[in-house]
């Protein structure tokens, strides 16, 4: 980072910093001064809005921003998600976007991974609205958070 970052909280608002949460008390601004990896509250996903293959996704890539220390763990939780959901989605332009999102998250992008989850919600609400014409057949099985904490995979 060659310039510092500001970023402005409100009173009680939180900040995912480096693995650590930070609440402030009062509104204020703060200076990173080198490079940190961060989540605002308002782009954190809490397991039970996990509802969604896609969101579940993105909850498994925040864990791996809010839990560094768990880096490995969630990197082979994400290639289970990830894998099923490139293999559940018919859509050509999902599944690319998933293919691109594969790529940010193996470079260690997991910021711009989230924003390119994010950016697919609404492909993926319209796209679950409307089951396929003709469709007998029964969707893939695609991993759940719930499923993975049952089994121990998982840990939030």
């Amino acid at each position: 980072m060659t310039q510092s970052f500001h970023i402005s909280l409100r009173a009680g608002e939180k900040i995912y910093l480096n693995g650590a949460v930070l609440r402030a008390d009062r509104k204020v601004t703060l200076e990173l001064l080198n490079d940190v990896t961060f989540l605002l509250e308002n782009h954190v996903l809490q397991a039970d809005e996990a509802t969604t293959p896609l969101r579940q996704l993105y909850f498994v890539v925040q864990t791996m921003l809010m839990e560094p220390g768990e880096l490995d763990a969630k990197l082979e939780l994400f290639h289970e998600f990830h894998k099923a959901q490139i293999n559940t989605f018919d859509a050509p332009e999902i599944v690319t976007q998933l293919e691109e999102v594969g790529g940010l998250v193996e470079s260690g992008k997991h910021f711009v991974a989230l924003r390119a989850i994010r950016n697919m919600f609404a492909l993926e609400q319209e796209i679950m609205k409307c089951p396929a014409a003709g469709s007998d057949s029964e969707p893939a099985r695609v991993p759940t958070i719930e499923r993975s904490i049952k089994d121990g995979s998982f840990a939030a």
